[in-house]
């Protein structure tokens, strides 16, 4: 068949640094955890699985610094194993009674026990260590691994602060090297958050490609012909942008009428963590806090049931299939009709949070490995990597893009409403101090630079968008102000003895072991442009 079209699918893997050592266990750290559990072992093993078969497919995947930073430490580990073990003994204890009082969901109860066992072995298997999977498929071609931000930070809200914006990318890339031993050629904007000017920074760290949402082309200064379908120069730089495709992404992403929205699909949202009694589950939970244990056992039959069905394999795989069909169809449409028209070859984009697969939609990293598993010769469809692209496609138009996001309303309404714009004011001034501390105490060793680069660290953790969005989305919120808070506490001490050339020691060991993130960190980085001494 002739090529139809070539799509770009890209995954971003990213939560916000959450480590509480100072606690047996610790509530939020379970969102890592449930991650690694239920989409990043299970899309590993799928991946290496259609490379051991011999099939040539491509992905990429943006890894954030802070979430391979809590993958690569060690207590984080031992505390993830134990989170399977965990799993384990329950999932035990469900076989047992689905035998005698649930025999109907005995199927994906013991799923779910085998699902974790395996887990727990493919992990240690690897030493604890599932990055250096991913690493080995980028080396074979497979997977185009890309930068982020150092801290997911929200780029249009800081960009008044370049010595910021800087320091999240230097440290983004520099831990991008570290991590998987490349230099990065893409880049992803946190939450797709572009501002003008932005490409002229990233240029300078090597960077060829970023994603921009699909409002960039609507918003843009200059009217643009191919650029929701083709590699597109970001204003007078060099950098190159693939635009999100928001009709092909909607497919998936929408909760209004997506994919994972079919009644077939298992329910999310109930949990035996919620159903049954505190004496059986609380072995198994936080305290007194009920919460999801991955023991869920009912379809979403439909949003308004108060009466779910019973999860139903063999129903939601016919769904899984009949919607990556159904996917593959509306690109190969939309590609003809287009080269029919136009003459081009098009190349779509679509971005997901990585974690709706498998984790959210329990059937996504099936669908994944559906879509993969198509046929270029029949469909007409291959899957490319944007650097790929970048080898056999040379950009004809550029954009002159306007400030803008992939949140709600296309621009920063979600990181800045009523719930959180107060936080800005404290993280502006925050990152005024910062430079002020580096333009006074330059080039500082030994305790001193510790002392600042301890700073910077707390600067970086406070700019992420993660807080700003938990508030907005009203989620942990409680949690979100402490861990802002607590960042710009920690900040103020350095900046407070500083101003009196002074260095609290005994802080700073404390504040090393419970921040261990960027070991690569170097507070000059905040120092002014054009101001070093």
């Amino acid at each position: 068949m002739i090529s139809t079209a070539k799509v770009n699918l890209l995954l971003h893997a990213h939560l916000p640094y959450v480590r509480h050592l100072e606690y047996p266990s610790f509530l939020e750290e379970d969102w890592l955890f449930e991650a690694l559990h239920e989409t990043y072992i299970p899309l590993l093993r799928i991946l290496e699985d259609l490379d051991r078969s011999g099939h040539d497919f491509r992905l990429s995947i943006c890894f954030s610094p802070t979430f391979t930073t809590m993958c690569l430490d060690e207590p984080l580990q031992e505390r993830f194993v134990t989170y399977l073990n965990s799993r384990i003994e329950l999932g035990e204890k469900e076989v047992v009674r689905a035998k005698k009082e649930a025999p109907e969901v005995l199927k994906i109860a013991t799923f779910y026990l085998e699902q974790a066992k395996s887990n727990l072995a493919f992990y240690e298997n690897y030493g604890r260590n599932i990055l250096t999977g991913y690493r080995k498929l980028s080396e074979k071609g497979r997977v185009e691994l890309v930068a982020t931000a150092a801290t997911n930070a929200y780029f249009p809200l800081y960009r008044n602060y370049e010595t910021a914006i800087r320091a999240q990318i230097e440290l983004g890339v520099k831990s991008h090297i570290r991590v998987f031993g490349e230099a990065p050629r893409g880049f992803w904007l946190p939450e797709c958050g572009y501002y003008p000017g932005v490409e002229n920074i990233l240029s300078e760290y090597g960077i060829k490609w970023i994603q921009l949402p699909s409002q960039s082309v609507i918003t843009a200064k200059n009217r643009l012909e191919k650029a929701d379908h083709a590699p597109t120069l970001v204003g007078d730089s060099q950098i190159t942008s693939f635009i999100r495709d928001w009709s092909l992404t909607n497919l998936v992403w929408s909760d209004a009428y997506g994919y994972p929205c079919d009644p077939d699909y298992r329910e999310f949202y109930r949990d035996i963590g919620y159903d049954l009694p505190m004496s059986y589950i609380q072995p198994y939970i936080h305290d007194d806090i009920r919460v999801f244990t991955g023991y869920k056992y009912w379809a979403i039959t439909s949003q308004t049931a108060v009466e779910k069905k019973v999860y139903d394999f063999t129903r939601a795989e016919a769904k899984v299939q009949l919607h990556a069909e159904n996917f593959l169809y509306h690109i190969r449409r939309r590609g003809i009709a287009l080269t029919s028209e136009t003459g081009d070859e098009p190349v779509y984009t679509i971005c997901f949070d990585a974690d709706l697969f498998g984790h959210r939609w329990f059937e996504g990293l099936s669908f994944i490995r559906q879509i993969l598993l198509s046929d270029s010769s029949k469909t007409g469809i291959s899957f490319t990597t944007p650097s790929e692209c970048l080898g056999y496609f040379v950009p004809t138009e550029r954009g002159y893009f306007n400030e803008c996001s992939w949140g709600k309303g296309g621009f920063s309404d979600v990181w800045l409403d009523g719930s959180n714009a107060w936080i800005y004011r404290h993280t502006h001034k925050a990152i005024e101090r910062m430079q002020e501390l580096s333009f006074r105490f330059p080039a500082q060793s030994s305790l001193k630079a510790r002392f600042l680069n301890q700073a910077a660290r707390e600067v970086l953790l406070a700019m992420a968008s993660d807080w700003p969005y938990i508030m907005y989305d009203k989620t942990s919120v409680n949690y979100a102000e402490k861990r802002l808070r607590n960042h710009l506490g920690s900040f103020n001490v350095v900046y407070s003895n500083m101003c009196k050339n002074a260095v609290n020691t005994e802080w700073l060991i404390k504040a090393e072991k419970r921040n261990a993130i960027f070991p690569e960190i170097d507070y000059n980085i905040f120092i002014p442009k054009g101001k070093k001494k």
